[in-house]
């Protein structure tokens, strides 16, 4: 099942915020009924259709963007700043799978398949995402291990990281090293490090559960082969095999 508001969306139609208008003004019906909510569930096998219009949902795509610094993860921005958009050409409406904040670099998914996008931006699914850090000063392993057991930024506590491969530059006093989350809130991991005075100077998403950046070349994206497409379900559908 999935959103009503995200199939128009995923479809091409509207936007987000286009969409939900649609639907309020009473123009989207589904199966022959009006639908008013936005939230509302669509089976696949459900007929939507818009001003008496059949909608036709696009092929389903997934493409894995190496995004650099300096564009911010929108497909549109009323500042006219640089967008992941200007780095892509793809026919189909796709949407980003969560963020990557304009002074962050790497790995980005992309896809239009509204039902594995909501696994693989879902917590409780512990999606592994790993990135590559620079921080300033040399990180103890004390800090470290403070880290790994989470911490609290206020607004929340983060969940148990993990930390391999630390790295230092004595001359320059920074540090190099990889950091496993399995959340992904706003300028978390940054905040994570800012709290035992490191502030981060690089960050590079190299890997989003089993797909990395190997092969992709900054700027350059690539679709997904079926394999890896399966590998995303699999590992999004894990949990629930557990229950």
């Amino acid at each position: 099942m999935e959103r009503l508001q995200k199939i128009l969306q995923l479809s091409g139609v509207a936007s987000r915020r286009q969409a939900a208008l649609l639907i309020a003004s009473g123009k989207v019906m589904v199966d022959g009924i009006f639908v008013y909510e936005p939230g509302y569930l669509v089976e696949a096998n459900q007929s939507v259709t818009i001003d008496g219009k059949q909608l036709t949902q696009e092929n389903r795509v997934y493409f894995a963007l190496n995004k650099p610094t300096g564009y911010i993860t929108t497909m549109s921005d009323p500042k006219k700043r640089k967008t992941i958009l200007d780095l892509i050409d793809i026919k189909e409406r796709v949407v980003p799978v969560g963020r990557l904040d304009n002074n962050t670099s790497g790995l980005l998914l992309l896809t239009n398949d509204g039902a594995l996008l909501n696994r693989l931006i879902h917590p409780r699914y512990m999606l592994e995402k790993e990135y590559h850090v620079k921080v300033s000063g040399l990180l103890r392993k004390e800090t470290s291990k403070e880290i790994e057991k989470g911490v609290d930024l206020g607004d929340f506590v983060t969940a148990p990281a993990k930390i391999e491969g630390v790295r230092y530059d004595d001359k320059r006093k920074n540090t190099y090293l990889k950091i496993i989350i399995y959340e992904g809130r706003y300028r978390q991991i940054r905040r994570m490090f800012e709290c035992f005075g490191h502030p981060v100077l690089k960050l590079k998403r190299y890997r989003f559960g089993p797909i990395t950046l190997e092969g992709i070349p900054t700027g350059a994206y690539r679709p997904l082969k079926i394999h890896e497409v399966k590998l995303l379900w699999h590992f999004s559908t894990a949990k629930d095999a557990q229950k």
